[in-house]
């Protein structure tokens, strides 16, 4: 475990051997990632690669939400510094892609609201399970910037393109049982039966051939490497976006828990 003991905003444990749990560990704050945690769910998944005593990783978080987006402070942060709006183009690009490769199988169990990086995470999963309860929402739009992050790269694979679009214009949120009926999951199951649910599946994977697997993994998702372009340019978007005032906009109204008040039309 001495490889995963500088982390501070994400939990490990192994709730059987081989069968690594990553926990988003502040429920307090409904696992609301500040740049330290957007930070650690970037480069985890470098080393879970590398970890020759991992077969297969769960993801999860603690408490009432698998992750409730970027904290406020952070997102404050990325408007107003250009290098901290540089640095989260990178990593945002960083962390789609460290999913990607990682060649352990992975399993999503996603508990209560899934926003922002948490999501990505959860929907880039090879498995993605959802509790009846899961409130899943890409919420770029709503902020006042383009959906970047992982939205182009695997929205439109997994539910098509009517559906990404519908929510990811809308800003409209998903429970488990919707998610699974267009696609946008795995797999749907009762609250209570959720974590039993994801490691019966990461050790269902685990015991299977290794090498069948991560090599049936590392082809199907070709598919979302095919779509890294359109997903870079979703990225650069996003973050052009935090520096229109459409974004203070979006987050003043998210700080204040109202409506945001956009400017109707642009020369855009």
């Amino acid at each position: 475990m001495s490889r995963y003991s500088g982390y501070q905003r994400l939990a490990f444990d192994y709730p059987e051997p081989r069968i690594l749990r990553i926990t988003f560990d502040r429920p307090e704050q409904y696992n609301a990632l500040d740049a330290t945690g957007h930070t650690e769910i970037t480069e985890v998944w470098r080393e879970v690669d590398a970890d020759p005593d991992v077969d297969c990783v769960i993801l999860t978080g603690r408490g009432r939400a698998f992750s409730a987006g970027g904290d406020f402070d952070m997102i404050e942060n990325i408007i107003d510094d250009f290098e901290q709006r540089a640095r989260m183009w990178k990593e945002a690009r960083d962390l789609v892609y460290n999913v990607i490769n990682c060649n352990k199988p992975t399993v999503s169990a996603i508990n209560g609201p899934a926003v922002g990086a948490g999501l990505v995470a959860g929907l880039l999963c090879d498995v993605s399970i959802a509790a009846r309860g899961a409130r899943i929402t890409d919420g770029h739009t709503r902020l006042g910037v383009a959906a970047g992050d992982h939205a182009a790269i695997v929205w439109p694979l997994l539910c098509g393109m009517a559906k990404a679009k519908y929510y990811l214009l809308t800003c409209d949120a998903l429970d488990g049982a919707e998610a699974e009926r267009i696609g946008l999951v795995s797999l749907c199951v009762d609250d209570a039966n959720l974590q039993d649910k994801a490691l019966e599946v990461a050790r269902k994977l685990s015991q299977g051939s290794a090498s069948a697997i991560r090599w049936t993994k590392y082809a199907l998702n070709n598919w979302l490497r095919a779509a890294g372009p359109t997903f870079d340019a979703s990225t650069a978007l996003e973050m052009l976006g935090f520096t229109g005032p459409d974004a203070k906009e979006g987050l003043a109204a998210l700080r204040e828990k109202r409506a945001p008040n956009f400017k109707p039309g642009s020369s855009v």
